[in-house]
């Protein structure tokens, strides 16, 4: 079964956001559990997150169904080793909040390598691949890190667009992060549709989409999919710019989602628009809903 909905607003506690979900619909969604551009947060107390659970119950949406997602300033590659344990904390006081709201996945975005490069050094696929592979190294640290010391929530890696200094844009960057962690039962992968496209991936028609899922399906295997972002896209294939539209009105178009509703590989995973317009998520709801056969 396909559980679909939208990254919801968390504005004036968490417990807003499965209220928020169930105003548009939804059968799942994300949300932010702190502020997601400052580093510090107020603790959970209990007030808060027995709000959370009854507002949560209330809505009917399971908590498998959720996706949290973490804050936007953690960078678990940065090549500076007292960064890189600010976010590394950060990230922990993350997985942390999921474990007391009964959350049990959260997604993030794998990290950026920092490095300046002119074009002429990023042709340079050695020296690009050097670098990279060191900055996964220090995301994989940081993520077995977070493990020791956490429980229950997996780790739930998103692509990206490629965008900068922005790894994660390759497959093969997620299975690397999945091939080094200490427990494979606590990893996975959330796929971002426009990412997917923008990052090189065709999946306009049924051809490509076998294509690029079947790499997937190879290289990471469904079993670590864990949440999609659905969501259109403004530029080009293979552009490496992150800019997401409505369904339907941008490069990837219409049939791809029609594919993606009727794949049951991607069933029972919180799947959430990330879409401009929230004033049409429940159109879009509906209109993937439709999609069905």
């Amino acid at each position: 079964m396909k559980q679909i909905g939208a990254h919801v607003s968390a504005s004036g506690g968490v417990f807003n956001a499965p209220i928020n979900a169930s105003k548009i619909g939804a059968k799942a969604f994300a949300l932010f559990n702190k502020n997601q551009r400052r580093w510090d947060a107020k603790p959970l107390d209990e007030k808060t997150i027995k709000k959370f659970k009854d507002e949560l119950e209330k809505s009917g949406i399971l908590p498998k169904y959720v996706l949290a997602h973490d804050s936007y300033l953690i960078n678990l590659g940065h090549p500076d080793e007292a960064k890189r344990e600010k976010s590394l904390n950060a990230f922990i006081d993350e997985i942390n909040r999921c474990e007391q709201l009964g959350l049990d996945r959260l997604n993030f975005h794998p990290g950026s390598h920092l490095v300046k490069m002119t074009k002429k050094e990023k042709a340079d696929e050695t020296k690009l691949g050097y670098i990279e592979e060191e900055c996964l190294g220090r995301i994989s640290q940081s993520l077995n890190s977070a493990m020791e010391l956490t429980q229950n929530v997996i780790l739930v890696i998103e692509n990206t667009a490629g965008q900068g200094t922005n790894l994660g844009y390759k497959l093969e960057h997620l299975k690397y992060l999945i091939d080094n962690s200490i427990d494979k039962s606590r990893i996975g992968v959330c796929i971002d549709t426009c990412h997917f496209f923008v990052s090189g991936y065709d999946i306009r028609d049924k051809e490509s989409y076998e294509k690029s899922f079947g790499e997937f399906e190879k290289l990471i295997g469904f079993e670590y999919l864990k949440g999609m972002h659905i969501n259109d896209s403004k530029p080009p294939l293979g552009s490496k710019v992150d800019r997401h539209q409505s369904l339907g009105k941008g490069e990837i178009g219409i049939e791809f989602f029609k594919l993606l509703m009727n794949d049951e590989r991607i069933d029972d995973i919180p799947m959430v628009l990330e879409t401009p317009n929230q004033e049409i998520w429940a159109e879009e709801i509906e209109l993937l809903y439709s999609f069905i056969n």
